[in-house]
Formats: C-alpha cells, structure tokens, sequence
C-alpha cells in the first residue's frame, strides 16, 4: 500500500490555490478568534476599517472558505479512486478518513469555536453517494441544487414572511448547502479530469468568465451599498453572489497558474497548501497569540490584515522549512494514521 501521494504527483496548481485560500479564511477568522460563543460579534467601524471590513465582505467573505470547499471535493476524488485502484474500499476508507476529521475537529472547537472542520466532516459524507455516478448525472444534481439555492435566497431577500416556507427557504440557502454546492463541484471537476486539462480548456473557461465576471463585479457594487447602508441582509446579498464569484476566481486562478514561472514563484504559498491541515490549525494557536501580545480586546478590521500578514509570513517560513524535511505535515500524518490505522514514514530519503 503507497498512501501518500509522491511530490511529482501532486497537482501544484491545487497546493497553491489552497494556499491562498488560507489567507482568506485568516483575514474572516482573525477577528474572531478572541470572541466567544454566544457574544456579539464585532462593532460597528467607521472611517478606515469601515472601508477595509466592507472590501473583506465585498472579495474575501465567505469567497475563500468556498474555495477551500472546492478543493476538499476534488481531494475526496483523488483521496477515492487512488484508494480504489489500491483494491480498497473507497468509500469506506472516506467515510473513515472523515470520521478522523470530525474527531480532530471537535478537538479544534476547544481552541477556536469557529472552527469548520467538523462540519465538513459531516457535510462531506454526503458525498459518498456520489462516487459512482456519472459525470452527467452529477452536473444535473449540482445544478438543481444551485437552482433551489440561489431561489431560496432571492426569496428570504424580497418575500422574508412566507410562513413556513420562510424556514424551508433558510434552510435550503444556509451556507452548509453553499459548502456541499463547492463540494460536488470540485468533485465534478476533478473526476471529469478538467483540472489536468485545464489549458485545452481555455474556450470553455473563458465563457465561463465573461458570465462570471459582470456577476463578481455587479454583486460587488450591491455589497458596497448594503455594508454603507447597514442593510441587515447583507450576509444573504454575499450568499447570492458567493457561487458565480467562487467560480470566477477559481477558473481565472487555474488559468493563471498555468504559467510556469508563476508557479515557481508562489512555490512557497504552495507549501502552505500542501500541509493545509496543519497550517488552519497553527492559525488560531499563533493568532491568540499575538493578539494578546497586541493586548488587543476587540480586533479591528485593520488589525486583522496586518495579524494576518503576518501569521501567513510565520506559516510560509516554516512550511518552506518543513519539507525540507518531512513529505507531509504533522496533523496530516496524524489523519493519516487515524484513516489507515497504521504509521507511514513522513521524512524524506
């Protein structure tokens, strides 16, 4: 059995991607990190951090996690049939890996309650039902399920008294739907093989752009107005641009990243990606600790990009380091250990 997937394997365009989008999900959790469950949130800013909280609504909320949500469904397809073609059970061997994952991540919730990692665990078996359809017949369900929630938001927006229908409508376009949506989409993507054709792919990525990005920027200048209006429905106008934009920058980063010399370049970002487990746990540990070397009470909008800079500085060190030495992350060996229930080498020969 070879579990781990060897360097000159590996898609470095996802171990980029990934990277970059725990910067985002640092510049969302930052200011959240000293807050407990069941407080209130963060104040109202104005003058500068009003202006730096409304650019973070309007690019980076709830965008970033998205991304990072597309990513763990094109690594349930390659974690899967790379099972399979071992003569494993995919299936099962998953379902087991995410039961790790919601172990750790129950554990992660003692340190930071916002912590997202057993919810996926939980959302991800959903799956599993999945793994043997067809390219076509996952197409049709991902689209009926955006279909019923982008409708489910437009109708919590402009018919929020419904009745019961109201509830059913929250629920449908709550963000664990958002979640699954990117889920199946990046299983799609990856068991469709798109992401290693990505540069044959260029007409169709293109059209996907020019739908994609009138979207990003029209939802963007709505997202504007309603954070300078303190428009109480705000976090439901980013729920309904959060799919065309996530999709806008994924295509538009997958067709960047095809340029060698950028991916040489943002090779340390990468190395942040390839140990992303660890590296969103280490985020919280070294954000706390900052913070209250700040003696920071409450973390404005402009504090939180300059911690986050600098956690994400910290990470590339170490991470650059780190595989100097090691094929794979502390945590992910861990997992690792927990989804086969045996140890794997993690130093390099």
């Amino acid at each position: 059995m070879k579990p781990s997937i060897p360097q000159k394997e590996r898609i470095l365009s996802l171990d980029i991607i990934r990277g970059i989008a725990l910067f985002g999900i640092l510049l969302i959790n930052v200011g959240a990190y000293k807050i407990i469950m069941g407080e209130e949130s963060l104040p109202v800013y104005s003058g500068f951090n009003r202006i730096v909280d409304t650019l973070i609504d309007m690019f980076i909320e709830k965008k970033f996690f998205s991304i990072f949500s597309f990513l763990f469904g094109v690594g349930f397809y390659i974690f899967a049939s790379r099972a399979e073609s071992r003569g494993d059970k995919p299936r099962w061997r998953f379902a087991r890996r995410l039961i790790a994952l919601f172990l750790i991540g129950i554990i992660h919730l003692i340190v930071f309650w916002g912590s997202i990692l057993s919810i996926y665990a939980i959302i991800g078996l959903f799956l599993l039902p999945f793994y043997r359809a067809r390219v076509s017949t996952i197409s049709r369900w991902l689209g009926m399920i955006i279909v019923f929630y982008i409708l489910s938001i437009v109708m919590k927006l402009f018919a929020p008294d419904m009745g019961v229908l109201s509830n059913i409508f929250a629920f449908i376009g709550n963000d664990a739907i958002a979640i699954f949506i990117m889920f199946l989409s990046g299983f799609l993507a990856a068991k469709a093989d798109w992401i290693r054709h990505v540069r044959e792919l260029s007409r169709q990525i293109r059209l996907i752009q020019m739908v994609t990005f009138p979207l990003f920027i029209g939802f963007s200048i709505w997202i504007w107005f309603a954070s300078q209006a303190d428009d109480q429905n705000i976090q439901s106008i980013i729920g309904l641009g959060l799919i065309p934009t996530t999709y806008f920058y994924l295509v538009s980063l997958f067709s960047i990243l095809e340029h060698k010399q950028i991916t040489k370049f943002l090779q340390p970002i990468a190395h942040v990606g390839q140990m992303a487990f660890t590296n969103y746990w280490a985020q919280s540990f070294i954000g706390l600790g900052i913070i209250s070397l700040m003696g920071l009470e409450v973390v404005s909008p402009s504090n939180i990009v300059i911690i986050s800079i600098v956690i994400y500085v910290i990470q590339m060190c170490y991470s650059v380091i780190w595989f100097k030495f090691f094929k794979m992350g502390p945590l992910e060996k861990v997992w690792r250990f927990m989804t086969y229930g045996r140890r794997f080498p993690a130093t390099k020969k």
